[in-house]
């Protein structure tokens, strides 16, 4: 979640077409080189986490237990903040829009241009915990419906999805159905809309890494192992198929919105980055850092107040440096550094030790897990 700063602060800088409706005068192509890397990996490995997790607070708590946790952690959080970051961000946007068509800070909503495809009222940066959580409503869903299965039924398609993790060509079974949903985007690469109404191509895109998580929980004792073995496999074949990518992407890129066949292709080398560099990075963390330590429990502590507010962060001083004397690398960094050093100061003054901190982490002491819950998952 942290490398939400690094992302979104990238986003002012990109040279190539912006998916958001501000940008910066300096731009450079490390801001769209940092854009479709980070894109590749993070929001796959938070889903197939997010899943896992699902899964496991299922298996502690039952199915009406883990979704009171997550209106809790998900729906109440965003609740509270959506308003508020909405009248933030737009004001910071129009600002910043402003500076870019007339060379002065304003207020003249009417510059801020509409984005062909985004509605006017999204979801911001939060359509992922609004995504995950209508994932936790169907896994619950199908978990009742799971019951008035067959048990025969229900272990062969866990044994096949097994396979399909562990076996050296699983990912590309698991890339195919990517490649046909990314073939409606641009360059092959699945993006958020932020609308409330659910699109079919980003709830099959992100939901099919959360049902892996789900499996993943089910097969921990022996996949894990698996991805720990073949960390830096996984690590070396996705950055070979990123490279490829890339090449391809910049060679067509005035093709990309005309040419079918090309855009499923890059957006099948796309989803085998995404799925490679997934096993990859849960392997050489289980490898490296098996145990907990004082600095990650801050940093997991403070990743979701650093999620809520850090757009306010890479929006709001990307207006202040907007006319600052650096070109586009210097304003990137120095966005990423001042974004970072506020939500950490704003999160260990007012968040850490208070009433939100609370409220965001749920502090709560799980139950001892269930003959029964463990039995439906």
């Amino acid at each position: 979640m942290w490398l939400g700063i690094v992302l979104h602060a990238s986003a002012n800088y990109m040279s190539s077409p912006s998916p958001l409706p501000w940008r910066d005068s300096q731009t450079s192509l490390v801001a769209d080189f940092l854009m479709a890397f980070i894109h590749s990996f993070r929001m796959p490995v938070f889903f197939i986490l997010a899943g896992f997790f699902v899964a496991m607070l299922v298996a502690r708590r039952g199915v009406e237990g883990m979704l009171r946790q997550r209106v809790r952690r998900l729906v109440l959080p965003f609740v509270v903040f959506w308003p508020l970051l909405l009248i933030g961000m737009s004001v910071l946007v129009t600002l910043y829009v402003n500076l870019h068509v007339t060379g002065s800070a304003g207020l003249d909503f009417s510059l801020v241009p509409h984005i062909p495809g985004k509605p006017v009222l999204g979801t911001l940066h939060l359509w992922f915990i609004y995504y995950l959580f209508l994932f936790c409503l169907t896994m619950a869903l199908v978990v009742r419906l799971g019951r008035t299965l067959p048990a025969g039924f229900k272990e062969s398609l866990a044994a096949a999805w097994k396979t399909v993790a562990c076996q050296w060509w699983g990912f590309i079974v698991l890339a195919l159905p990517l490649a046909l949903l990314g073939s409606f985007y641009r360059s092959g690469v699945v993006t958020p809309n932020g609308s409330f109404m659910p699109h079919p191509a980003e709830f099959l895109h992100s939901g099919l890494f959360f049902v892996f998580g789900c499996y993943l929980y089910r097969h921990q004792a022996s996949l894990l192992d698996v991805y720990v073995r073949n960390r830096w496999r996984y690590l070396v074949a996705g950055l070979m198929l990123f490279v490829v990518f890339l090449a391809l992407a910049k060679r067509f890129e005035s093709f990309q919105d005309s040419l079918l066949p090309l855009k499923v292709a890059m957006a099948f080398l796309y989803n085998c980055v995404s799925w490679l560099w997934s096993f990859a990075l849960i392997g050489l963390f289980l490898k490296y850092l098996p145990r907990q330590n004082r600095v990650l429990t801050y940093i997991a502590a403070s990743s979701y107040w650093v999620y809520l507010v850090h757009m306010l962060g890479t929006i709001g001083f990307g207006v202040l440096l907007f006319n600052s004397p650096f070109g586009a690398l210097g304003r990137m960094s120095l966005n990423i550094v001042f974004t970072t050093l506020a939500c950490l100061l704003s999160y260990q003054l007012l968040v850490r030790h208070t009433l939100i901190g609370r409220f965001l982490n749920d502090q709560r002491k799980a139950p001892a897990p269930s003959p029964d819950a463990i039995a439906a998952v």
